[in-house]
């Protein structure tokens, strides 16, 4: 099931948001910068904002499996250009849907709200999220303009 996050969710969203930045982190950046109580704590007061955000600002839906949750994608528009911000699925349920379900539900918010067009950055190494997003249809920024160590996709929204 695919829902809006609520307050509620916050514990378990920074704890899954932590587990999954390791699995592309690991070995390419210090351990203190994804990992370590004053991380999760960041993390944790990160999604609050993005939780406590105005509708017409941006959104953060769960995934959840049997009560527990298994992956969140977060989105915001600013200025007039919606970015995906994070879209994480815990390591234990990948491969399931759970990514491709999340990321449908976020199309579909953006297809309602007349959004055309949505960027997103992803990390240099974390191969596997660039093929995922290749598949949903993203295509590299076309002016190959690296972001520090992201890269930019854009999806257009049809």
């Amino acid at each position: 099931m695919i829902r809006n996050a609520r307050p509620a969710d916050l514990d378990a969203i920074a704890a899954l948001h932590t587990r999954a930045r390791a699995t592309y982190y690991q070995g390419h950046i210090p351990e203190e910068a994804y990992a370590g109580e004053a991380e999760l704590a960041r993390t944790r007061e990160s999604w609050t904002l993005a939780v406590a955000r105005d509708a017409t600002e941006g959104g953060v839906l769960c995934a959840e499996e049997y009560g527990e949750l298994t992956g969140v994608a977060a989105y915001r528009t600013q200025d007039g250009e919606t970015t995906l911000t994070q879209l994480h699925v815990d390591p234990v349920h990948w491969r399931r849907g759970t990514g491709g379900a999340l990321h449908a539900a976020c199309v579909e918010v953006w297809r309602r709200a007349g959004i055309r067009r949505v960027r997103l950055e992803v990390y240099e190494h974390n191969l596997r999220a660039q093929a995922f997003y290749t598949a949903q249809g993203w295509l590299p920024d076309p002016a190959g303009t690296p972001s520090g160590s992201h890269r930019t996709l854009w999806l257009e929204i049809v």
